[in-house]
């Protein structure tokens, strides 16, 4: 030992111990350092798979308490099983004590207010108290609907991270939640407006180590402006969502805390509406790196912005910047903002040229400084910029995406575009430009995944032409291609087979005649979510077999595709448009499997045979069916009623047959029904007037139904009806009084049925009828059409329809007289009561009916004098009063002196005067007659004769001098054109006057 120690203590030996310490001791600090930078970095809430203890069981019964009051249709929480909560999907616990620290239980799959079945629903039970350790709690995404949010949330005092957002949790939030002194994070954000509200804020003074807090959605409007102060102070805050709160005005005094201003760095205040300038402590923001104002109504543009220098993104879009308080310009101190990024003005007023638009950037320097070479965002769409795109446009070296659509520009697009090589997203549509479009233009866009180009007023002379060569192969590989209203075809390009990782494709009305490449096509389809080649003349069989898991929009219409229906199979298509081809066969029995999610079926104007198949109730989100013109027959399912969203059904102009009962249901969302022209029969059912709150319109004409219309009187009609069409069917009994109630009805044709009894002296309730400008247009994606006998032809009407005002109970058996009501019509374009058995006079007010441009009267009783108003119906085009008992003399004047047709009054023995040869008593000739008509002659030849001479002599002092001069000859056609529409009228009632004389 004695030895040992002296060894020890021997100086190579003491050294030799000093240093393997040292050694150790080392060692032993760097692994207690790793170990803390792990808690650091990891957190106290590990995943349950990296921890040394397991839940601690009261936790356990609580969680399990948690579940057992929450309704889990998808199954997310079925993990919740056995003795080791830690272990359970979506909860974390402190890898040292065992407590459970985190509950992630967002919904996974919500999206933008779509819950799906994998939200959580029902009650939240109280027993989420014994977690006192709990430090993150995120149930986002879920859905709640009706439940406040819980009061006991704020004595989760552990909380750091609190994210209730998108629950659809309604009235007001608990102030309680201020006891949460600990908390970092707070989303209280709310797809659902007015859903939550706060009277105040001032719950919020108490956290002051908030760093990020959303009230988005949330109403505020209840807190006038004091929201403003209990914000400021939050002295830690940095990211401050309050977008759509319904804040109407920001006050302009100075703002309480200092560090409010210093750190802020995110601030949206967006869908607010707000109605003022900025007030002056909006640019003491100056750590403000993101700030989001659209639409709201701010201005003018203040040049206080420039002292916002950190700003990296703005977005003031939808704010109507620009009009007559800013003069339309955007201000050049947007220039000064040099570290921006992002810069979004669109939908504002600005105007002026781009070319000065990127000068007011360069503020008289070079293009290489400032803004310019660190923009990568530019949104100038939906303003009215005009001129073109200048060449400098190349000088955004920076740009990643650039989107002018829905301007005024025009011009060719110059070559110095395809030098933009950073450029993702392109979009030119919605303008007027012209020119070719060629390699050059893409020629270092490498990066390119989205363009969009398309004219502004549909494909037209001078409009963009894609002049690319045959084999030519981009450098790019497009997701998104969006290409309407230019001239891409005749051929599918190199270029665009090239193309095989898009998702989205528009190749609309783009002059395309080719034969559809099935190889790129199939290749494409399986990726796809949009689809839209419609309006060109793609010929082709499409494969029988496609699958599209993600395509959500189809539309192949107006083309010559051939051959039958593909079996299309998308889980996620919503629409699908192949109408107006030339598909043939039946329609696919298992479409219900194949489309599961369709919303709207277009498959008119085809030729496609067979039955309705069954499976087509089965797809219960279906809202359209439209099978017009086709050659389907069979009768309609029965079951239709089963569809729960359907509001649109057009299946006119087929084969289709079977009897419908007055008891048959219907769907009570129908809002469009149109059956004409097919064999249906039986007697319409009740349901159709009684059920259908919604109902627009109905069209069942020239079909086979019978009865009389189910409209009695207490029935819970639409009052929405705009069109009731049933011509020609075996329809009988009165035409129901219940009609005049439906305000908005303005086509009613119940022509060629058997309907017999008076017309309804109520017609002047119909106040569609009744005003001259009164219509309401009708759906944005369904054109109707209907068959309508005006100015005395069938015509079918589509884009106009919503204008046209008719009344058709013609070829019935009507009786009784005309009721004077009629006359108060005075919006009413048609009346047509021909061939019924009609008697009494025509209602002497009917010249009040200024619109009227068709009336038939003819094949009646009526008898009595021709109103003498009727000749003050300006825009009558189409007259018929034959074959009736009328008498006297035909009226003259104003338009009638150009319905001059004998036919319009034959059949009426005892009216006379022009245009009939029957002479009325007293304008026999005698002798004074002879004289006068002699004068008459001689007065009618000198009047040409000097008007022969006049127009001699002014046509060449007149010519000759416009021959000479320039500016008169533009200045007299300008006159001429201003006036010929007048001097027609005039001709055509002079000459009218003149036949009559002679």
């Amino acid at each position: 030992m004695d030895s040992f120690c002296a060894n020890l203590f021997k100086p190579t030996s003491y050294r030799f111990l000093v240093k393997n310490v040292a050694h150790y001791l080392l060692f032993v600090i760097l692994a207690s350092s790793y170990l803390h930078t792990t808690k650091l970095c990891v957190g106290d809430g590990l995943p349950s798979g990296v921890r040394s203890s397991s839940c601690i069981e009261e936790e356990r019964r609580a969680l399990l308490s948690f579940k057992g009051d929450v309704t889990d249709r998808s199954g997310r929480l079925s993990s919740w099983v056995g003795q080791d909560c830690c272990r359970w999907k979506g909860i974390s616990c402190n890898n040292r004590t065992g407590h459970v620290a985190r509950m992630d239980l967002r919904n996974p799959k919500y999206d933008h207010g779509f819950y799906g079945e994998t939200s959580l629903g029902g009650k939240i039970n109280p027993s989420l108290l014994i977690l006192k350790n709990l430090r993150y709690l995120d149930l986002s995404g879920n859905y709640f609907y009706g439940r406040q949010i819980p009061n006991f949330f704020g004595k989760l005092q552990s909380l750091r991270y609190l994210n209730l957002s998108y629950n659809s949790f309604v009235g007001e939030i608990p102030p309680s939640l201020g006891n949460l002194s600990n908390l970092n994070y707070l989303d209280l954000s709310t797809n659902n407006v007015d859903d939550l509200s706060s009277k105040n804020l001032n719950w919020l003074s108490h956290l002051s180590s908030l760093k990020y807090l959303n009230l988005g959605g949330v109403n505020l409007s209840s807190t006038g402006v004091s929201w403003l102060h209990d914000v400021t102070m939050l002295p830690s805050l940095l990211e401050l969502h309050l977008s759509d709160c319904q804040i109407q005005n920001l006050p302009h005094s100075q703002l309480p805390s200092v560090n409010f201003t210093s750190r802020l760095s995110v601030l949206d205040i967006s869908d607010n509406h707000i109605n003022s300038s900025f007030p002056s402590w909006f640019f003491n923001l100056t750590n403000l790196k993101r700030l989001d104002a659209s639409s709201n109504l701010f201005g003018p543009f203040p040049v206080e912005f420039a002292n916002l220098k950190s700003l990296e993104d703005l977005d003031l879009s939808g704010n109507f910047l620009g009009d007559n308080r800013s003069f339309g310009q955007i201000p050049k101190v947007i220039g000064t903002l040099c570290s921006l990024r992002i810069l979004d003005l669109r939908g504002n007023s600005f105007n002026g040229s781009l070319e000065n638009f990127l000068n007011g950037f360069s503020n008289g320097t070079s293009y290489r400084l400032g803004l310019l070479e660190n923009l990568k965002e530019l949104d100038l769409s939906l303003n009215h910029f005009f001129g073109s795109i200048p060449q400098s446009i190349s000088n955004l070296s920076s740009l990643e995406k650039l989107d002018i659509s829905d301007n005024n520009f025009n011009g060719s697009i110059p070559e110095s575009l395809g030098q933009l090589s950073q450029l993702v997203h392109l979009d030119l549509s919605e303008n007027s430009l012209e020119g070719n479009l060629n390699e050059a233009h893409f020629r270092t866009l490498t990066k390119l995944e989205s363009f969009a180009v398309c004219s502004k007023y549909g494909f037209m002379t001078g409009s963009l032409i894609f002049n690319m060569a045959h084999d030519w192969v981009p450098p790019f590989q497009l997701n998104s291609i969006d290409i309407a209203d230019c001239r891409v075809g005749p051929a599918f390009g190199v270029w665009l087979q090239s193309q095989t990782e898009l998702t989205e494709v528009t190749l609309r009305n783009t002059s395309i005649s080719d034969f559809i490449p099935e190889e790129w096509f199939l290749k494409i389809s399986f990726q796809l979510t949009w689809l839209d080649l419609s309006n060109n003349q793609i010929r082709g069989k499409l494969p029988f077999h496609m699958t599209s898991p993600s395509l959500e929009n189809i539309d192949l219409s107006r083309n010559q595709f051939e051959g039958p229906l593909p079996h299309w199979s998308s889980d996620a298509a919503k629409y699908l448009d192949l109408q107006s081809n030339l598909f043939s066969g039946p329609i696919p029995s298992n479409s219900d499997q194949l489309l599961p999610k369709l919303w709207e079926l277009y498959l008119s104007d085809n030729h496609l045979n067979g039955s309705l198949p069954p499976s087509l109730c089965n797809m219960s989100s279906l809202n359209t069916l439209m099978l017009r013109s086709n050659h389907l027959s069979g009768e309609f399912p029965r079951a239709w009623s089963l569809w729960p969203y359907l509001q649109i059904v057009d299946v006119s102009d087929n084969n289709l047959s079977g009897n419908f009962s007055s008891s048959m249901g219907v769907p009570s969302l129908l809002m469009v029904l149109d059956l004409s022209k097919n064999n249906f029969g039986g007697q319409i059912p009740s349901s159709l007037f009684q059920n259908c709150s919604e109902l627009w319109s109905i069209d069942l004409g020239g079909n086979r139904f019978t009865g009389s219309i189910p409209l009695q009187t207490g029935s819970n009609v639409s009052s929405e009806l705009h069109r009731l069409r049933l011509r020609s069917n075996s329809l009988s009994g009165h035409i129901p009084n219940r009609l005049c109630s439906l305000q908005y009805l303005h086509i009613i044709d119940l022509g060629h049925n058997n309907f017999s009894g008076t017309i309804p002296k109520c017609l002047y309730n119909l106040t569609a009828l009744a005003y001259r400008n009164y219509s309401r247009y009708g759906f944005e994606n369904y054109l109707e059409t209907a068959s309508l006998t005006l100015k005395g032809q069938e015509l079918a009407y589509n884009t106009t329809l919503d204008l046209v005002k008719s009344i058709d109970f013609s070829s019935n058996n009507l009786e009784g007289e005309i009721p004077d009501e009629v006359s108060s019509l005075i919006g009413l374009g048609t009346l047509n009561l021909s061939r019924n058995q009609l008697t009494g006079n025509i209602p002497s007010k009917i010249g009040n009916m200024q619109l009227l441009e068709t009336l038939d009267l003819s094949h009646n009783h009526l008898s009595g004098h021709i109103p003498q108003s009727l000749s003050s119906l300006t825009l009558l085009a189409h007259l018929n009063l034959s074959f009736n008992n009328l008498s006297g003399r035909i009226p003259s004047g104003n338009q009638l002196q150009t319905l001059n047709d004998s036919s319009i009054y034959e059949g009426n023995p005892s009216l006379c005067g022009v245009p009939l040869s029957t002479v009325c008593p007293g304008d026999g000739p005698d002798d004074g007659d002879h004289n006068d008509d002699d004068n008459d002659e001689n007065g009618k030849f000198g009047i040409v004769v000097s008007a022969v001479l006049g127009f001699i002599i002014g046509f060449w002092s007149v010519c000759g001098t416009l021959v000479m001069k320039k500016s008169w000859r533009y200045a007299y056609f300008r006159f001429f054109d201003d006036i010929k529409e007048k001097a027609a009228l005039a001709i055509a009632l002079r000459v009218a006057r003149w036949q009559r004389r002679t």
